[in-house]
């Protein structure tokens, strides 16, 4: 199948999905898009929620509906490593047997990740970055494709370890989940509370995603699109001689060349399931938010002044 095909079946296919998706989801069309393109390309996705807002039923649907196998991981301050990765035992002939962890899956869900202490956090984005994780010396590769989707209470943070920023890094998106509007959470109600149960039928595979994941790297990029989005991330860095007065006024720290790639391979994936076959500067704009907001640092004055992370991405786009 030519390159061209294989967009003009993605949309098919990824318009199936959302179908699919939501029969089960109500709204939050926004945050289920911005989580199929981290899919697309290969990323992991930050989902900041307050709870009862259906993130761990959101991502078992979209596994459902990928054909993928889904782990739901509760992040506690007593987990350790081994209790997410797995251990060796003694079998009954004593020889030692790796038993694995509930990471190897195609898709987790790392509920409240900030929960946990630094020690596993730190064993999760191993897997993350690796796709592999290293027991008692032995490396082991997990299934691909391999997707984390780990959550954050944004209130009561007391007793919480956040992640550092090294570690946000990691993550493509941040996906902020609101409340659903009063006609949406009347409708949530209705489905939610009768003996009536919508099955999500599979629209992919495992294989087929990978597919999906080597074409949105094959699309060409025209050049002044590469630099728009070099040129976007760079306006961050209030430390640059050529920042503008706005950042240097409200911001610590600007985000990293991560930020430059995942805005291209994000605004490829975009371009795909629209139906193009090269992304454009629009296309980099309606990820930016996104990729941009948990790598944007703010000084204390844009918190006394209670500027948000998009008003300063919008300033600056």
């Amino acid at each position: 199948m030519s390159d061209v095909a294989a967009v003009k079946l993605l949309v098919e296919k990824h318009n199936a999905l959302k179908k699919e998706i939501a029969k089960v989801i109500v709204g939050q069309e926004g945050v289920i898009d911005q989580i199929l393109l981290s899919i697309y390309t290969g990323g992991h996705s930050l989902l900041i929620g307050v709870p009862g807002l259906a993130k761990t039923l959101m991502v078992n649907t979209i596994a459902q509906a990928l054909g993928l196998d889904f782990k739901r991981i509760q992040f506690t301050p007593d987990l350790m490593p081994s209790d997410i990765l797995g251990s060796e035992v003694l079998d009954q002939n004593r020889n030692f047997k790796f038993i694995k962890g509930p990471v190897f899956s195609n898709i987790i869900l790392a509920d409240e990740i900030n929960r946990t202490p630094p020690k596993t956090q730190a064993a999760l984005l191993e897997a993350m970055q690796e796709r592999a994780v290293t027991i008692a010396g032995h490396q082991y590769k997990l299934d691909l494709p391999y997707f984390v989707l780990a959550t954050q209470n944004p209130i009561e943070q007391e007793g919480t370890y956040p992640l550092p920023e090294a570690q946000l890094d990691r993550f493509m998106f941040a996906i902020e989940l609101k409340y659903p509007s009063v006609e949406e959470e009347v409708m949530i109600v209705k489905n939610t509370t009768t003996t009536i149960r919508n099955q999500v039928e599979p629209q992919f595979n495992a294989e087929q995603i990978l597919e999906i994941q080597e074409l949105v790297r094959r699309i060409p990029v025209p050049d002044n699109v590469v630099e728009y989005a070099v040129k976007l991330v760079n306006k961050t860095r209030p430390n640059l001689e050529t920042a503008s007065d706005f950042v240097k006024q409200y911001v610590d720290w600007g985000a990293g060349p991560r930020a430059s790639q995942n805005l291209i391979l994000a605004a490829k994936a975009n371009a795909a399931v629209h139906g193009k076959f090269s992304p454009d500067i629009e296309d980099v704009q309606k990820v930016a938010n996104g990729i941009l907001k948990h790598r944007i640092i703010k000084n204390y004055k844009a918190e006394a002044e209670g500027i948000s992370e998009e008003a300063i991405i919008r300033e600056l786009l």
